[in-house]
């Protein structure tokens, strides 16, 4: 099938964070699988309503109005990861409220992306409380891709994200190589060849000595947990600040994506 437009829905994930452009802004998995979609459809447009650090609640209240208002061929949505480290996560609800929006973003017509999430558990503390939490919400996921027909991602199965040359500084978001392999999985998953070289695994790093890991396990803390603890506190979000970086449905191209 032949994509004309295209609208992403979601939080960093798909906003892109950490794979900058020499600008700094973000490129990540959604621009690339754009880039390739309009290789097939000269007029084609694309729009990225995601913002870092925003809940599910915040998702679906201000960006799927304007997605569904833009009646794209192909929509995107990914969201509750940021809610499954919060203290206040409700499974039944995010469940139920997941699945009616998906039926609702199928029920105009379009191609609906959606995506059981990779394990960041091993990078990150709190496994006990964060594993379940996501197993839960990936089973969810991939229930109701089947009951609404949309398009399943399922990135949970691969294992080359245990790779931690997949993920950024923060142990949380992907690195560029990772969101290379996330746009190759889309792509595969729409029935659309990716360019080979994004599904090539990147070589592990050797093992550091104990010492060496602690060092860095520390430095992450101050530099990354702390902050993010800081920002709960304080009922504060890295995304306070930032706006959709591609809030309109326009023409995008390859070019777009380098």
């Amino acid at each position: 099938m032949q994509w004309r437009s295209y609208v992403a829905v979601g939080d960093s994930f798909t906003e892109g964070m950490d794979d900058p452009y020499p600008d700094g802004t973000y490129r990540g998995w959604a621009d690339l699988v754009a880039s390739r979609l309009a290789v097939d459809a000269p007029e084609f447009r694309y729009a990225n309503l995601a913002i870092r650090g925003r809940l599910f609640p915040n998702v679906v209240a201000e960006q799927v109005p304007v997605a569904l208002a833009m009646k794209p061929d192909l929509i995107s949505f990914a969201a509750g990861g940021n809610d499954v480290l919060r203290r206040s996560f409700d499974p039944n609800v995010l469940v139920a409220r997941f699945d009616a929006v998906i039926g609702e973003l199928r029920s105009t017509g379009a191609d609906v992306v959606v995506f059981r999430f990779a394990d960041v558990t091993a990078r990150l503390p709190g496994q006990k409380i964060i594993g379940p939490r996501t197993a839960l919400l990936n089973r969810a996921v991939g229930e109701t891709a089947e009951r609404h027909g949309a398009h399943l991602v399922d990135l949970f199965v691969d294992h080359e994200f245990y790779n931690p040359v997949m993920w950024g500084p923060d142990r949380l978001h992907l690195s560029p190589a990772g969101h290379r392999r996330v746009a190759g999985h889309v792509l595969t998953a729409l029935g659309v060849q990716s360019d080979p070289e994004w599904m090539v695994p990147p070589e592990r790093l050797p093992s550091a000595r104990w010492l060496a890991a602690r060092a860095a396990d520390a430095a992450w803390a101050g530099r990354h947990l702390a902050p993010w603890v800081k920002r709960r506190l304080t009922g504060r979000s890295s995304g306070d600040l930032i706006t959709a970086k591609r809030p309109d449905l326009t023409p995008f191209g390859l070019r777009n994506a380098e």
